[in-house]
């Protein structure tokens, strides 16, 4: 090594002592680099889960990156011998620096303890919402949903968002807890209608769809119970009736999981025009506008009225 120093101080005009410590540094991020790749690819051999392969990416990154800061300073810094006193002066000198990346580093220290999220799990904060895609030490990634989109469905767009906003933004996580979210469909009917009836058909179709659902939200709820207070009396479809001026509304309320919520309705909604194209005495009500004239005011001085009520399908 002495030999190298010696050449290396010839070649570069550096010091011995800096031509040392620069590559014991090398000598120290070339074994960590090593026993990373060693680690990874034991990992990839053993297992083709994607979310496994991913934590241990991830986590391997952040050990090294920390392990690496802590040898490499302690080879720059030798007067230091209190580990705490370096750390000290290295984070003052960063937080005073860097604002905005010591709130996101400390961000990405609450998600990766308290686990508001994972990868894989849909979330909104703050105005955006979307599946996340990526979590890294100074922002994580989302594969944006809702926007100009209905029903939840992807926009296509990817959004990176400081880890800061976990601590500054209200967080709502879709799958945390037991992974199923309450979805509702309004049906309109005319008061004319068999309304009765109509709420029959529509529980029917809800369980159909439903049923299975409800069962295994039965199970996540027991052990969500177990964490969070989380308490239903009822997990399986049920329909609601209510009034409007315009007619009977029955409300169709049952668990889906976020990501199938435009399928099941769009499967409900087939299901509810094909049962009620059956019955003549189910109607959907709609708004609709009529115009008259007052006659007695005579032709000029006529005023127009507008009468707006709800009719029926014939």
């Amino acid at each position: 090594m002495s030999k190298i120093s010696e050449w290396l101080h010839n070649l570069t005009g550096f010091s011995p002592l800096a031509l040392d410590r620069i590559l014991t540094s090398l000598f120290i991020i070339f074994v960590l680099w090593f026993l990373r790749f060693l680690t990874l690819r034991i990992i990839w051999r053993r297992t083709e889960d994607v979310q496994v392969r991913y934590r241990w990416q991830k986590t391997s990154v952040y050990v090294i990156a920390i392990l690496g800061i802590l040898l490499v300073g302690r080879v720059w810094f030798v007067g230091i011998q209190s580990l705490a006193t370096y750390l000290g002066l290295v984070s003052a000198g960063i937080a005073i620096a860097l604002k905005d990346l010591v709130t996101s580093l400390a961000g990405w220290v609450f998600i990766i303890v308290r686990r508001p999220f994972l990868v894989g799990d849909r979330i909104q904060i703050g105005t955006h919402a979307g599946d996340v895609i990526d979590i890294r030490i100074f922002k994580f990634t989302l594969l944006e949903i809702g926007n100009w989109v209905d029903a939840d469905q992807s926009t296509g767009r990817i959004i990176d968002i400081p880890n800061s906003y976990v601590i500054t933004e209200t967080l709502a996580n879709y799958h945390k807890g037991f992974r199923f979210i309450w979805n509702e469909i309004q049906v309109l009917i005319t008061f004319e209608s068999n309304w009765k009836k109509a709420k029959s058909i529509l529980l029917k179709i809800a369980s159909k769809h439903g049923a299975d659902l409800s069962k295994t939200a039965e199970k996540k709820v027991k052990e969500a119970s177990k964490k969070y207070m989380i308490f239903y009396k009822t997990l399986t479809p049920i329909v609601y009736t209510s009034v409007k001026d315009s007619g009977v509304l029955l409300t169709i309320r049952y668990f889906i999981d976020p990501r199938n919520r435009r399928g099941s309705e769009q499967a409900m909604w087939e299901d509810i025009l094909e049962e009620f194209a059956k019955r003549k005495d189910i109607d959907f009500a709609y708004p609709t506008t009529r115009v008259y004239y007052n006659a007695a005011e005579g032709k000029e001085g006529a005023r127009a009225k507008i009468d707006t009520k709800e009719t029926q399908f014939s």
